[in-house]
């Protein structure tokens, strides 16, 4: 049996989220009107030259220092020659010889995948190109311009990933990165992060084989089965002694099939040399040293600090890392309250919950970091259950933030009983009453319990605490002869 290895390289496209492009004044919007976020500079007028954003170039500088890349601090761009029909300039203006940040890794250390490092050949900057809408059953394709001349930051890796598990560790630890650098926003769906697999197989130890390019996939489990199509498709291919074509294919989720699109082409086809309206641009060591100091504090140590000074086990910690706002909603309740597992059980349960029902943001949620801690003092002092609290307080607290926790609870009459002289005086009548089930508690038919608590429940006036009550009714009962 013919035993093949596969290997993978990525390249990951990270649309910055600048509020213009990156070499002109235009919008950098999503999902605005075709063509309307497009300028002289976009459409590569006569004349026109572009300015680099110095935004682009900090961004580019985050993520390289976050990957512990060598940043350039001599940096030219370059034009790369190609025609797309939604490439006005009939070129790219890219990063070659000196891209942004060499090296770099990136760091999986998940807890259910073995760790591993992926190592990084560069990270540069480029200018995205427009978007070709093909009509379904017509003669003609659309062309939106809007993209076209978006900042990217490409990230390419070494061939050194050896499965579909692997990439898509590696494109969940780089969404995560970015979006705690606040750099972009990752979304696949609307092209924030997009991927492109090098796949290729090989006997051990043999030379690389001819790899191939695959494209078209919007989402972290669609690259998974791209790849592993592939890798399927490719090793039959090889077994069978057919040659593999080193081409550019494109992935169908529908039928989870690739189809090739055009041959690869090699680096000399794309004629690089610099571009000569773009001044070489040197990165000062106080420049440097500015964007280094405005680096967060990154997810391995959020995590880090989440298990080691609040005492959070792994599994909340994991989960509160791995969104930096929600991390920061977190310490920030953490100032108020010194409940830590139980900040995080709110977050993790009601308050994740009630975002996703609303698809939004923890940082657009209407319950600030100290209502909440309210909230969880008031459980913990017995001021109200932790069913009402979170089934009822909860959301009209989200609905009323002006009224205080307190009176919230008193205005939704959820407060619970702090005299228990009338509670207990109802347990005694209630067991009086059922002198035959007091008996068979004592004989050893402990269930019977529960039939005197909701009997008590029934009939008492006022919230009380269920768990106090149940303790009350043992202590009463186990005094009965």
């Amino acid at each position: 049996m013919t035993i093949l290895e596969t290997v993978i390289g990525l390249e990951v496209h990270v649309q910055l989220n600048t509020k213009s492009k990156i070499f002109s004044y235009d919008h950098n919007d999503f999902g605005n009107y075709p063509n309307s976020d497009v300028g002289a500079i976009t459409l590569a007028h006569p004349g026109t030259l572009p300015m680099v954003s110095k935004e682009v170039i900090d961004m580019g500088m985050k993520l390289g220092l976050a990957l512990g890349g060598r940043i350039n601090r001599n940096l030219i761009f370059d034009r790369k020659n190609y025609f797309y029909p939604d490439l006005p300039k009939g070129y790219q203006i890219t990063q070659d010889a000196t891209p942004i940040c060499m090296g770099g890794i990136v760091k999986i250390r998940s807890d259910d995948f073995p760790h591993f490092d992926i190592e990084l050949i560069k990270i540069h900057l480029e200018e995205d190109a427009g978007k070709s809408i093909h009509v379904q059953n017509a003669d003609f394709t659309n062309v939106d311009l809007n993209r076209s001349g978006v900042p990217l930051l490409e990230i390419v890796t070494e061939p050194v990933i050896t499965s579909s598990e692997q990439a898509g560790l590696c494109l969940i630890e780089l969404r995560k990165l970015v979006r705690y650098l606040g750099i972009s926003d990752g979304n696949m769906e609307r092209g924030s992060l997009r991927c492109d697999a090098n796949i290729s197989v090989r006997p051990p130890g043999a030379p690389l084989g001819s790899k191939v390019e695959v494209k078209n996939m919007n989402s972290i489990k669609n690259v998974r089965k791209a790849i592993d199509h592939e890798i399927e498709r490719q090793t039959k291919m090889t077994v069978a002694g057919k040659t593999i074509i080193s081409e550019t294919r494109t992935y169908n989720p529908e039928s989870n099939t690739t189809s090739g699109m055009r041959n690869k082409e090699v680096l000399n086809d794309y004629r690089y040399f610099p571009e000569p309206d773009i001044s070489p641009i040197v990165i000062s060591d106080e420049w440097y040293e500015s964007v280094k100091k405005s680096l967060p504090i990154l997810p391995a140590q959020v995590k880090k600090t989440l298990i080691e000074d609040y005492g959070l086990p792994n599994y909340d910690a994991n989960l509160l890392s791995d969104d930096r706002s929600t991390a920061a909603y977190f310490f920030k309740t953490a100032s108020f309250c010194k409940h830590y597992k139980l900040i995080s059980n709110w977050i993790m349960g009601p308050v994740k919950s009630y975002l996703n029902e609303n698809e939004m943001g923890i940082d657009t949620l209407n319950l600030t970091p100290s209502k909440l801690a309210d909230l969880i003092h008031a459980v913990q002092e017995k001021e109200i259950s932790h069913s009402d609290a979170t089934q009822q307080a909860f959301k009209y607290i989200l609905n009323h933030p002006q009224i205080e926790v307190s009176k919230s609870i008193a205005t939704l009459g959820l407060a619970q009983l702090d005299d228990f002289s009338e509670m207990q005086q109802l347990i005694e009548d209630v067991l009086a009453a059922y002198p035959i089930k007091v008996k068979e508690y004592h004989n050893g038919k402990k269930g019977v319990i529960g039939m005197f608590m909701g009997l008590i429940m029934k009939k008492a006036v006022g919230r009380i605490d269920p768990q106090k009550v149940n303790e009350m009714i043992k202590g009463t009962i186990d005094k009965i002869k």
